[in-house]
């Protein structure tokens, strides 16, 4: 417990830093699993989206903890109800705020407004650890945020697991997105149970048949049950979207105005048709 306390004591911006700093040198230094050019570039387009997140992630850190302490002091939710161990409230805690986020995450493939915000960070038509970064950042307010008050007023889910959940993301979804080559094995094992690197990238899958699957941040186990889990060898994957091919359509500014400009998602038959 004290562990997790000095963990989460941690700025969570020198801790994904820190993952991104590793990463990317890993990815300079190992076998890739993408080759492409102008990774400079690449990294310093994916970065302004970061320095945008930080400045806005003040404010939606203030919201999200004000509204969960309320919530906290007002004993809202399920564990409130029900007397559990520390040990199995944080596990299940980091379970139900995955849960929540996996369909948060599936809304916003599905309902075009949400997709507007979401398909910034599918545009990236190559993989590296700074991926990552690349998201909208009004994106925070319409799911990061609302899906961690949603879970907390459902579950009574408090700041600690908020945190401990927000760190075991923080790692997964940098080494997720990371351009590095995983052992097969890995998928037919924890992959099982957990959202595995190769895993992910069938979700980066041009195919909308593909890219609308494997919405899980932690446990696959919500992609298996709900009916979204679907495979597709790594060395066959084309990441991105066909919409945002174009070189000016990968730059910060073009993608942080996007949402507001109709583009036009082609689908999996039209894509094939190409």
């Amino acid at each position: 417990m004290e562990l997790i306390n000095k963990l989460l004591a941690i700025n969570p911006n020198y801790i994904l830093i820190g993952l991104m700093v590793l990463f990317y040198s890993l990815e300079q230094l190992l076998g890739n699993q993408f080759t492409f050019t102008k990774r400079p570039q690449h990294l310093f387009q994916n970065s302004l989206f970061y320095a945008v997140f930080f400045l806005l992630g003040i404010l939606w850190s203030w919201v999200s903890v004000s509204s969960i302490e309320w919530l906290n002091n007002h004993q809202v939710g399920l564990f409130y109800v029900v007397q559990l161990p520390l040990w199995l409230k944080l596990f299940l805690g980091v379970a139900m705020f995955d849960l929540v986020s996996y369909w948060f995450h599936r809304l916003s493939h599905v309902v075009p407004f949400l997709w507007r915000f979401h398909r910034v960070h599918h545009s990236d038509t190559t993989m590296d650890a700074s991926t990552n970064f690349r998201g909208h950042p009004l994106e925070s307010f319409l799911w990061f945020g609302s899906s961690s008050i949603l879970a907390a007023g459902i579950f009574g889910l408090d700041l600690l697991t908020l945190g401990l959940y927000l760190f075991i993301t923080m790692i997964f979804f940098v080494l997720q997105h990371s351009n590095l080559r995983f052992p097969k094995w890995i998928d037919k094992s924890i992959g099982l149970v957990i959202t595995t690197p190769n895993i992910h990238k069938v979700h980066h899958e041009q195919d909308q048949h593909y890219t609308d699957s494997n919405f899980s941040d932690i446990f696959i186990v919500w992609d298996r049950l709900f009916g979204t889990y679907k495979h597709k060898p790594v060395e066959h994957i084309k990441l991105g979207l066909k919409e945002f091919d174009e070189d000016k359509k990968q730059t910060f500014w073009y993608l942080m105005k996007s949402p507001f400009i109709n583009v036009k998602r082609i689908g999996s038959d039209e894509l094939k048709s190409k």
